[in-house]
C-alpha cells in the first residue's frame, strides 16, 4: 500500500487535522504490515478498501472513522484494538 496515496485520499475524502491523518496512516501501515485483514477477510488492505470502509462510518473526523472501522473489525474478528487511534499529537 502506498502511504502517500493513502494520505492524499484521506485528505480529499474526510475532515480532520494533519496530525489525525498522520496517525491514521501510521495505524493503517501497521495493520497492512500485520497482514491481519487480508488473512481474515480475504481482501488486501488497499487505499480504496480503507476509504470505502471509512466512508461507512457515521462521524466526520478521519480518526473517529478509523476507530469506528477498527471497532467493527474487533467485534467481528478480535485483536484489532491495538490498531485504534488512542492519542493524536498536537500539531
Amino acid at each position: 500500500m502506498n502511504l502517500d496515496e493513502l494520505d492524499a485520499a484521506l485528505r480529499r475524502e474526510f475532515s480532520g487535522t494533519d496530525a489525525e491523518r498522520r496517525v491514521v496512516v501510521r495505524q493503517a501501515s501497521d495493520l497492512a504490515d500485520a497482514g491481519k485483514t487480508e488473512a481474515e477477510r480475504g481482501v488486501p488492505l488497499t487505499v480504496d478498501e480503507i476509504v470505502d470502509n471509512l466512508s461507512d462510518a457515521p462521524d466526520e473526523s478521519v480518526a473517529s472513522r478509523w476507530n469506528w472501522w477498527m471497532g467493527a473489525l474487533e467485534a467481528a474478528y478480535g485483536d484489532y484494538e491495538p490498531f485504534q487511534v488512542r492519542r493524536i499529537p498536537k500539531e
